[in-house]
Order: C-alpha cells, then sequence, then structure tokens
C-alpha cells in the first residue's frame, strides 16, 4: 500500500543540527511520504546557505524572513529586498515574521515595524505570509487585520498555539494555521480543541524541526519525516482517515502555496 502523501510546511533545514547529516534526513522524510520540505531563513545573512540547500534537493522549497526574536540585533529588511529574494524559483514564502513578547517584550516597537514590512511584501509578491506568534496575542490580532484591511494579503500562522481568540481572527481573514509537535503533546488537549474547531481546509501540518519533535521522538531532534506523526494525530482530532487528513492537507498547502504547487507542475 502506499504511504500517503503530505509536506513539512515548515522546518529549518540549514540549522547545525543537520550539518553532514541532509542527504540521509532528506531521503528519510521522502520514505516517509514527506513530498515536500519548505525551509525556513530566520535571519538573512543565511539566505544563501538556506537558498543552496533548496537548490540542492528537489523536494525542498524555501522562505526568507527576520525572526521576530533577531529583529532588534539584524538590519531592518526593506520591502525591495523581500520582492528581490522572492524571484527565486524555489522562494515560497515570506517570513517567518511575527511578535514574540515571551523573551524579547523589549523589543516589540520594531518587531511590529518588521512585521509590518514583511506583510507589504508578501501583499507585493503574492507569496504566503509566515507568522510566528507568541504572548502577543492581541497585538498580533490587531496588526494582521489592519495591514488586510489596507490591502489583502494571504498567511499561515505557523506553529500555532496561541488562544482560540487570535485563531479565530486569523481565520476570519482567511488565513491558515498549521498543527506542530505541540499538537500532538499529551497536556495539548487546548490546543486541539481550536483545530478542531477550525475548517479543515485551512490546516497545514510541519515539524518545526529541529525543535518541537511528535511523540514517540519527543525530547530528541525533530525532522521533517516525523510530520507524519503530527499529521496523524490531525486526523483524529477532525476524525478522519489518515490518508484522507494527509490528502487534504496537501490541498491546503497547494492552495496557499500557490509557487510551491506551480513548480511541482512545471518541474
Amino acid at each position: 500500500m502506499q504511504t500517503p502523501q503530505i509536506t513539512d510546511s515548515h522546518c529549518h533545514l540549514d540549522f547545525p543540527d543537520f550539518e553532514g547529516q541532509r542527504d540521509q534526513i532528506i531521503a528519510d522524510a521522502v520514505a516517509a511520504g514527506v513530498t515536500r520540505m519548505v525551509t525556513i531563513c530566520t535571519k538573512l545573512k543565511n539566505e544563501p546557505l538556506v537558498r543552496a540547500i533548496a537548490e540542492q534537493y528537489a523536494p525542498v522549497f524555501y522562505a526568507a524572513g527576520i525572526h521576530p526574536m533577531s529583529a532588534a540585533d539584524q538590519p531592518l529588511v526593506s520591502v525591495d529586498d523581500l520582492i528581490a529574494l522572492a524571484q527565486h524559483p524555489k522562494f515560497v514564502g515570506i517570513g517567518e515574521t511575527g511578535l514574540d513578547y515571551h523573551y524579547t517584550a523589549d523589543s516589540a516597537e520594531v518587531q511590529q515595524q518588521s512585521l509590518r514590512i514583511h506583510i507589504a511584501a508578501a501583499r507585493q509578491t503574492g507569496l504566503p505570509l509566515i507568522i510566528h506568534a507568541r504572548a502577543a496575542d492581541d497585538d498580533m490580532a490587531r496588526i494582521l487585520t489592519e495591514e488586510h484591511a489596507n490591502g489583502a494579503y494571504s498567511c499561515v500562522m505557523h506553529c500555532f498555539s496561541s488562544s482560540a481568540e487570535l485563531a479565530r481572527a486569523a481565520l476570519d481573514l482567511g488565513f491558515y494555521l498549521s498543527m506542530s509537535g505541540i499538537t500532538a503533546f499529551p497536556k495539548s488537549q487546548e490546543i486541539r480543541d481550536i483545530f478542531a474547531a477550525a475548517p479543515v481546509d485551512r490546516v497545514l501540518v510541519e515539524t518545526d524541526a529541529p525543535y518541537l519533535a511528535p511523540p514517540p521522538h519527543r525530547g530528541k531532534r525533530n525532522e521533517p519525516a516525523y510530520v507524519a506523526h503530527t499529521a496523524r494525530v490531525g486526523a483524529e482530532v477532525f476524525g478522519m482517515d489518515y490518508a484522507d487528513f494527509a490528502a487534504q492537507t496537501q490541498g491546503n498547502f497547494d492552495r496557499l502555496f500557490t509557487k510551491a504547487a506551480a513548480y511541482k507542475a512545471a518541474a
């Protein structure tokens, strides 16, 4: 029987955790049914390495932006910089960007400025915005809504583990929520309930590898192959057969990450 196909919509293959092992990591992912991986650049100085990984491996696409926790110690990116990067055929999303007040609340103002720049680039390129949100729900909902009123753009709330209120605000704007390994943790019933209340056609799956490995690998290094474990929990949340849920998330990814979907068709 064929392994259901699935996409890891968010991982970090450039991180040192995978150094010297990428061939094996990507081969293992493909063997697990992972047809595509989007590797995310979090500091623009690392963009050449992230781009090279996407160029080397057929299943790998990439996105780039400035992570909110780095917003204060990296030069502010310009909209034009992001638009220029987006010309690459395997560059499929803007970010990750967002707000993180858990550790870096002191840089809230520059984080918000950086976020609005990334939103403008998403709007102008037509590529989805990739959002990291932690301990900043009110500001996040406000800025996403304000900016959407200024001109539509598409977006995924990566590794969603925030409040039901932020989920509703994002879904009301037509955005997507992404399930990470956190959703599969035994104590994450509240997050599973938030996903269960969301439209199933607005859900993606991801690893955020090397972080947040789902059971049975919790506490170890995460890798793209493990997205299937999270998706099996997702299937339970929606009361679906795993193969059907995997197919649903594939279609959802294609609808949001249109450039990746078109690349597949053109290859």
